[in-house]
């Protein structure tokens, strides 16, 4: 008890040390969870040609030898389901989880996680499951940084930093993208811009970008060749499409949950059965409409090679986006990052087609509502439109489309707003921690962890002095970051908008207070 307190009393007192030793570890997370992920990404990439190769040799085989390859993903489907069974923090996207360990909510252990996670991912994702690689990598590499925390003996107070590190890392590598892995960091996992998250977070995002392009080259993931920049006049179809990902994204999230829901009331089936389910279906639909299999980043690369009819691609959308439903709501390892923004490469797709037809738009810039499309998607679903801005623009290497790519994300992130759709991940964890309710009590008295708490323009703190504030008495606010300056808080200490609070709680309190702080910290109406 003694060391954990002297820790603690050296992290205050040396607060600016800390801050550069965080920076220098989140480049050894970034290493390490890079390899983890773009290893991962490698195995799966391999996983998918074989799959094909194995689908071109059956549809020229016998029913006995079609019949063998139906056993060995049913083998495989009870594999999955009794690895999810062992460790159920490795089941679906991997995300919520993340989050959840990093609120203090979930316990996570780290080398069991890795391994669970990256083979169960393999396979789900082999067998040709609608499921993503983005999740299980961000998982993956979550899961590295608490191992490099572990190894260095690091305390709590730095072991969250370092989860989001690995975060991060693992995001990078996975899509070769390491501006919005740093950002999903602040946007989605923390909800806040601290500076003390960010540059670990950029750096070890830039170090697992490094690996990620030594392994797959400097080549975006879409490859849609020379976008033309949408003209101006065009906009007003920017905005319907807008709305209509917002609204279509709403109901992906509802869809999800009700899948799982009904995967849930599945109780004639033992849960370690269940993965059979989609296994099976994916098992058929590698016969009759293989575009669908696996995460979909060869689907969207053939958009534009393809030129598919308008009916084909309604097929493709529909049956993409229930294959999704059944395969996420298995709940085997994998994420939904990637099937989303193929359902909504397919919507675009699908909108820009059905404009060339009707209003004759110039075909040229179909691609564009592709782009703008996966955009608009990701910006309903996760609601980070930051990180889904940077993300897609990320992955196609152009440009050319910021200020159409900001109007869609804003557009389909109100229109979600205004039909009161929340976060995926949030509501995922939030049905976790609903069916694990053990979880939500993790022992922790003793332990003390810091937290940054961002104060906004008109919340409750804004302009208080900090002996007027009624605080929580199970925490203590240690110091004020106020930009480049660290303030010792004192009571007739004035906070402003833009002070982020650095509080010290017990662990297994802290998820309350964090909670109460947030209240205070955020806009309310006055």
């Amino acid at each position: 008890m003694r060391v954990k307190k002297s820790g603690i009393y050296n992290t205050l007192i040396n607060w600016r040390d800390f801050r550069q030793k965080i920076i220098a570890e989140g480049l050894v997370v970034g290493i390490f969870a890079g390899a983890i992920a773009a290893l991962y990404r490698f195995i799966i990439k391999e996983a998918d040609l074989f799959r094909e190769q194995i689908y071109h040799i059956l549809r020229s085989s016998g029913y006995a030898v079609i019949l063998v390859w139906f056993v060995f993903l049913l083998v495989a489907a009870y594999i999955l389901g009794m690895m999810v069974k062992k460790e159920p923090l490795v089941s679906g996207s991997g995300i919520p989880q993340v989050k959840g360990v990093l609120s203090g909510q979930m316990h996570m252990k780290w080398l069991r996680v890795i391994i669970y996670k990256f083979v169960g991912g393999i396979i789900a994702l082999g067998a040709g499951l609608s499921l993503g690689r983005e999740g299980p990598s961000v998982q993956l590499g979550a899961a590295a940084g608490q191992g490099v925390s572990r190894m260095l003996g690091r305390l709590k107070v730095e072991e969250k930093y370092l989860i989001t590190c690995g975060a991060s890392a693992g995001l990078s590598a996975a899509f070769s993208a390491p501006l919005a892995g740093a950002m999903f960091a602040l946007e989605e996992l923390h909800k806040n811009f601290s500076p003390l998250v960010l540059v670990p977070a950029m750096v070890a995002s830039m170090i697992a970008g490094f690996i990620s392009h030594q392994f797959f080259g400097q080549v975006p993931v879409f490859n849609f060749g020379r976008l033309n920049p949408l003209p101006l006049k065009y906009y007003f179809y920017v905005l319907i499409l807008g709305i209509i990902t917002g609204a279509f994204g709403v109901a992906f999230n509802l869809a999800l949950v009700k899948t799982q829901e009904g995967f849930k009331k599945l109780q004639f089936v033992m849960p370690e059965l269940k993965p059979a389910i989609p296994i099976t279906v994916a098992g058929i639909l590698g016969f009759i409409l293989p575009q669908v299999l696996g995460g979909g980043n060869a689907l969207i690369n053939s958009l534009d090679r393809m030129k598919y009819s308008v009916g084909f691609i309604m097929i493709l959308l529909a049956v993409k986006f229930l294959f999704t439903m059944v395969s996420y709501g298995s709940g085997v390892p994998g994420g939904i990052f990637l099937p989303l923004l193929v359902i909504g490469a397919l919507t675009g797709n699908l909108y820009g087609s059905l404009i060339v037809n009707v209003l004759h738009l110039n075909p040229a810039y179909v691609n564009n509502f592709i782009v703008l499309a996966m955009a608009g998607y990701f910006s309903a679903i996760v609601k980070a439109p930051i990180t889904g801005g940077i993300l897609i623009t990320e992955m196609t290497g152009s440009f050319v489309h910021l200020l159409a790519l900001t109007l869609i994300s804003i557009t389909s992130y109100l229109t979600a707003d205004l039909l009161k759709g929340e976060p995926v991940y949030d509501i995922l964890l939030e049905r976790m921690l609903a069916g694990n309710k053990s979880e939500k009590n993790i022992p922790g008295a003793g332990r003390k962890i810091l937290m940054e708490i961002p104060v906004c323009v008109g919340s409750e703190l804004d302009g208080k002095k900090i002996k007027d504030v009624e605080w929580d008495p199970h925490c203590l606010l240690v110091g004020i970051n106020r930009g480049t300056s660290e303030i010792i808080p004192r009571g007739n200490t004035r906070i402003y908008p833009g002070d982020y609070l650095v509080v010290l709680a017990d662990e297994g309190r802290a998820v309350t207070i964090r909670k109460k702080l947030l209240d205070m910290t955020e806009i309310t109406e006055k």
